[in-house]
């Protein structure tokens, strides 16, 4: 039985990476009964930190200000929580999602458990959950971007 490979994503920006890219495959164990995968594709960018501050600067600072649910207001990492269950896909999604993204891990009981993050989303499918929120919060009567 051979070691664990470990996983390498390279990206084909130039001839140095693709060489590269033709070493690690040329070099890569075979093994009929656990065989290596390669996977050659688009590059889709995670959500970026720009909008990541946006999320927490924006929507979800307005809403924790003005959105009241059963005459109380909730911290904008309430509402993260919250909108992550209800918004993040269901299901990995290729143009949304990272390889390896899951919204909820099953826990012997049955239960669920939330895992997904805004982290393993592509820069589309953050703008989409984003575009979530803020519907939300303009079902809510939210005004976006005004200060008290």
């Amino acid at each position: 039985m051979r070691q664990r490979y470990p996983t390498q994503r390279i990206l084909l920006r130039g001839g140095q990476q693709k060489e590269f890219a033709c070493i690690k495959i040329r070099n890569a164990p075979l093994d009929e009964d656990s065989p290596l995968e390669v996977l050659i594709r688009e590059y889709r960018p995670t959500r970026s930190l720009d909008q990541n501050a946006l999320m927490w600067s924006g929507p979800l600072s307005d809403i924790s200000h003005q959105v009241y649910l059963e005459g109380r207001t909730y911290s904008p990492e309430a509402w993260h929580e919250y909108f992550k269950e209800q918004f993040l896909p269901e299901e990995f999604d290729d143009e949304q999602c990272r390889p390896g993204y899951r919204k909820w891990i099953y826990l012997p009981n049955g239960d669920r458990r939330l895992v997904g993050s805004s982290t393993q989303l592509t820069k589309q499918g953050f703008s989409l959950y984003l575009e979530k929120i803020y519907a939300f919060g303009a079902e809510q009567g939210v005004l976006f971007g005004v200060k008290e």
